[in-house]
């Protein structure tokens, strides 16, 4: 994975990776670099994304992160090689092997998803199957006018195993997310914006310059705040309002003790003494 100089995350390497890692400004930007496969995901892909994904996660010097690919696709899904893998391993591996598998798809989702910081996915291109899945995970989905969004494991005899069981009802209702995973259909940026699987459609010519300057807005203000808000919004939809309200007192808790709302409110009283004066 590469990344600048400066960077205090430790992922450079001397090799170009398939994973790409970069920061500027306190912004990670996570991109999926298999460009000739349309950025399949493939097992070593998969091991090198989540080193990234915990790194960024616990440095605090990143407030935010984007997520996109590199050439013309943002991710086709799992790569092909393995699925034919899969499909030769003796009978009585198959089921081990493909729960083993299932750990690590889930975990990787799972650390998009619970991130501690705004996460943004600057879809370029095509997210089908697993693809789609990681740009559901994220917090916000910024779309290229030249992305497309398919949850096409139908064509393969598949559900959706990155996710998008979870998280596509959630952008869109229960039905619309039956009626698109049981038919596969590609579904393009306007329609996409309409149904909400995207927030925001762009050029793509500045998908990243308007992904940065977002993940930029979204994580100006204290990280500690973030963090919190984010863990119990991400549950609010199974959790009954008392244990939202117990878990967001905690936190407001939390809040309290921190330098950014010391800070925040002691500005804002002797602004208000300024004034009065």
């Amino acid at each position: 994975m590469n990344t600048p100089l400066d960077t205090p995350l430790d992922t450079q390497d001397a090799a170009p990776s398939l994973i790409e890692l970069r920061v500027d400004a306190g912004i990670a930007t996570l991109t999926l670099n298999r460009p000739d496969k349309r950025n399949a995901i493939t097992d070593g892909m998969r091991s090198d994304f989540i080193v990234a994904l915990e790194k960024i996660g616990a440095d605090s010097a990143v407030r935010a992160l984007v997520l996109t690919g590199a050439g013309k696709g943002f991710c086709a899904g799992g790569d092909v090689a393995g699925m034919q893998r899969r499909m030769d391993a003796p009978a009585g591996e198959v089921g081990f092997n493909g729960w083993s598998r299932q750990q690590r798809v889930h975990h990787s989702v799972s650390l998009l998803h619970t991130m501690p910081k705004p996460v943004v996915a600057a879809v370029n291109g095509g997210a089908n199957g697993l693809g789609a899945d990681m740009a559901m995970a994220c917090d916000f989905v910024l779309a290229a006018d030249t992305a497309s969004f398919a949850w096409s494991y139908i064509k393969r005899g598949l559900i959706p195993d990155g996710g998008g069981m979870y998280f596509l009802p959630r952008r869109v209702g229960l039905s619309r997310a039956k009626e698109l995973i049981f038919t596969g259909r590609k579904v393009e940026p306007d329609e996409a914006l309409r149904l909400g699987i995207a927030d925001r459609v762009t050029s793509a010519q500045n998908l990243l310059a308007d992904a940065h300057a977002w993940a930029t807005e979204l994580s100006q203000g204290s990280a500690a705040a973030i963090a919190l808000g984010k863990s119990i919004l991400n549950q609010s939809f199974e959790s009954p309002a008392e244990q939202v309200f117990a878990k967001g007192s905690q936190a407001q808790g939390i809040c309290y003790t921190t330098q950014q709302h010391r800070d925040a409110v002691l500005a804002f009283l002797n602004a208000g003494k300024e004034k009065a004066a």
